[in-house]
């Protein structure tokens, strides 16, 4: 996964860094189905903060770390198979999703912020499009967050960040959609 944050306050830039998610989803329906799913995931986003220099000397101070964040997401997606063939299948799926935060910490411990400056979960929309070939399945998806991402502190409260993920899955099918759609020409040779 990367994730980042939207709208960074006055001297600070947000990057998303590389993550990981691990979870599973299942499917319910054929054409149309619902795609409810659970994972863990540890989320890095790299946080610049740039500021004047202290005890009175003259220039710019520039501190670089990154901010690590454990979720639970929670999601629960509609979707339709646009292409629905025996060997191939592609689906497009949208849906809420919640994001329960976990823990909170910094690599280096140069950000001031920690787990009481976040809120403790957020709401998010997730959209993707889903690849399947036989037991295998690609889907490239993203999260867009429409919960602020921090508490309503003071200190923190100016700041209207909110998360924007991208992702891709990587994953195996387990059962069989096609068992019904077994090709009807019974008149095609055999191979025995």
């Amino acid at each position: 996964t990367f994730q980042s944050l939207t709208d960074a306050p006055d001297g600070v830039t947000y990057k998303a860094a590389v993550g990981w998610q691990l979870g599973a989803d299942a499917r319910f329906g054929d054409r149309l189905f619902l795609q409810p799913g659970a994972f863990l995931g540890r989320n890095v986003t790299a946080v610049t903060t740039t500021g004047p220099a202290e005890n009175g000397a003259t220039g710019t101070v520039e501190i670089e770390d990154n901010l690590v964040r454990t979720n639970l997401k929670l999601r629960a997606q509609l979707g339709y198979r646009v292409i629905d063939t025996y060997q191939f299948d592609m689906r497009v799926m949208l849906g809420p999703s919640y994001d329960v935060l976990m823990s909170v910490d910094d690599r280096e411990g140069n950000i001031d912020w920690n787990k009481g400056d976040f809120n403790n979960g957020s709401f998010n929309i997730d959209a993707g499009v889903g690849f399947d070939m036989g037991l295998f399945t690609l889907s490239p998806t993203a999260s867009f967050g429409l919960s602020n991402v921090f508490k309503d502190d003071p200190a923190v409260s100016e700041i209207t960040s909110k998360y924007m993920s991208y992702g891709l899955t990587i994953g195996a099918n387990i059962g069989n959609d096609d068992e019904y759609r077994i090709p009807k020409n019974t008149n095609a040779p055999q191979i025995a």
